[in-house]
């Protein structure tokens, strides 16, 4: 080609490639859309004026605020104790390795479900909690354990224990995925290892950490509904007491759906305005800017 060719072709207006097949998906899933907005809609089974009325409902506001709860607690304890446990997977002691991966090993190895029951029957093993010196020592606190250990006490604490079990992991990559480079700067420095640990390490891992333990946390919101097994009265076991009563299965059900979807859009929400916020965080800015 010639360069006047060149320039001729370079001149014409350039005409977007047609994808037909995109066009035609696209009219596809519209329509299954709208097929499906109808049917939901115009279902009497799901009976809308209920779910509506119950919406807003005392016990199920309620039942919603002790789900929160539960999440929220479950998973600060959960961080504190997987950052021990990610600690001490770091660290240059055998034993205290050895006793982390066992807890990380038993916690990710029963289901959550098995110790939910665990927890909640946890009297039959231990009647009694004591604190005090062993092998025939004084006791300087005991009590029953079925008094300690309420169905809400059983659900927090299994949340708790086993989502630490993964929030180690996630921590305990996270801290190897700060530069060793670092570390040694530390110590050029005269720091101890605790302290580049408290003020190098631990700031950059929880920074690459932040939006895995979030996305966990999501999690943890939706797999608190199985509480319900030991009669804790979080949303879901609030809902199934109405309709154990008025029978309206479906639209209490739907009520305790849109509650669900609409918590966990908000947490998806902050999610995203934390990532966003650490993609965008100054740090970074600046160090594109000088590179």
């Amino acid at each position: 080609m010639t360069q006047q060719q060149t320039i001729h072709a370079a001149s014409l207006p350039h005409i977007p490639t047609r994808h037909m097949g995109r066009g035609v998906v696209a009219v596809v899933l519209l329509v299954l859309l709208l097929w499906l907005v109808q049917g939901l809609a115009f279902n009497q089974a799901l009976d809308w004026p209920t779910v509506w009325r119950y919406f807003l409902d005392y016990n199920v506001l309620a039942g919603l605020g002790r789900t929160l709860l539960i999440t929220v607690v479950s998973i600060v304890v959960a961080i504190i104790i997987g950052t021990v446990l990610a600690t001490m997977r770091l660290s240059n002691s055998r034993i205290l390795q050895t006793v982390a991966w066992l807890y990380v090993w038993f916690f990710r190895s029963v289901p959550l479900l098995v110790l939910l029951v665990l927890a909640f029957n946890l009297s039959i093993l231990m009647p009694e909690i004591s604190i005090g010196i062993p092998f025939g020592g004084p006791t300087f606190y005991s009590e029953e354990t079925q008094k300690l250990i309420n169905p809400l006490v059983a659900a927090i604490l299994t949340f708790s224990l086993q989502q630490a079990a993964y929030s180690s992991e996630v921590l305990r990559a996270s801290m190897l995925a700060v530069p060793v480079g670092q570390r040694e700067a530390a110590a050029a420095l005269g720091m101890t290892s605790a302290r580049a640990l408290r003020r190098i390490v631990f700031p950059q891992a929880f920074r690459i950490a932040l939006p895995p333990i979030a996305n966990d946390t999501i999690n943890l919101l939706k797999s608190t509904s199985i509480v319900a097994f030991i009669a804790v009265p979080d949303l879901m076991y609030s809902v199934q007491q109405i309709y154990a009563q008025n029978f309206r299965v479906m639209p209490l059900l739907v009520v305790a759906t849109v509650w669900y979807t609409v918590v966990v859009s908000v947490l998806s929400a902050a999610q995203y305005l934390i990532e966003r916020r650490l993609r965008n965080a100054p740090s970074r800015t600046k160090a594109g800017a000088s590179a």
